[in-house]
């Protein structure tokens, strides 16, 4: 394993933020009982939600940090018989999670507020689906560590439609009923993207940016914190 600074710093930030989200979604499913009846739906959906980050997740950062560790990002392995880059394989497994994560989210939204199905939200889902076809297409390249090209620059446009159509529900609800958690929520949601576009965009040519995807990370994990503190155990 190449002992630079950089690569054990994002090692034990990978280690550390698995374990940090695994703990939250196990507490999120042990604790359920002790979310109140009119919440108990919402609560669901969010355990479910970040069960599914945290699975992909776990390929995700994970697997970097295994590749490291057997000897660089460049390490591949066997998949259903395709030779395949371990850290390729994590990209497509959290690829795939993240688009159900947002998913979800829309029907998070729908039961906290009381809200039928609309135009919004129907477009939100189908998003997340043209996004999951699009990722089966061949010219992902998934079998590699990364690759700048056409159709992984398209797979994420239905991504950021994804999350600018929850930024807007949750900000818009939360305004209108004062509803403080889906504010902050909506924020956090607000600086993931902020802070991963620049990723998208010129992590292929300005390495450097990909450390941006530290915050990303965090503003994830406090998502999960904010729904835990405010659902689970908070009495209103």
């Amino acid at each position: 394993m190449n002992k630079s600074l950089p690569i054990i710093f994002e090692s034990l930030f990978n280690i550390a933020y698995i374990i940090v989200i695994w703990i939250i979604v196990i507490k999120m499913n042990q604790n359920i009982h002790t979310v109140q009846p009119k919440n108990k739906i919402v609560a669901k959906l969010f355990n479910l939600a970040f069960l599914l980050l945290a699975i992909g997740d776990t390929g995700h950062v994970g697997f970097r940090v295994v590749a490291y560790l057997l000897g660089g990002l460049d390490t591949s392995i066997h998949f259903f018989g395709i030779q395949m880059s371990l850290v390729g394989l994590g990209m497509l497994i959290t690829a795939y999670t993240v688009t159900f994560f947002y998913i979800i989210l829309v029907f998070v939204w729908q039961f906290r507020y009381n809200k039928p199905s609309n135009f919004i939200t129907i477009l939100l889902i189908a998003a997340g689906f043209v996004r999951l076809i699009l990722m089966a297409l061949p010219g992902n390249v998934w079998s590699v560590p990364s690759v700048k090209n056409q159709i992984g620059f398209i797979r994420n446009i239905p991504l950021f439609i994804q999350g600018a159509g929850i930024i807007i529900l949750y900000f818009v609800s939360a305004h209108k009923t004062k509803d403080a958690l889906f504010r902050n929520i909506a924020i956090c949601i607000l600086l993931s993207f902020a802070f991963y576009l620049p990723v998208i965009l010129y992590a292929h040519t300005i390495p450097a940016i990909g450390t941006l995807m530290i915050p990303k990370t965090i503003a994830y994990v406090l998502v999960a914190i904010l729904a835990y503190q405010n659902i689970w155990h908070k009495q209103n």
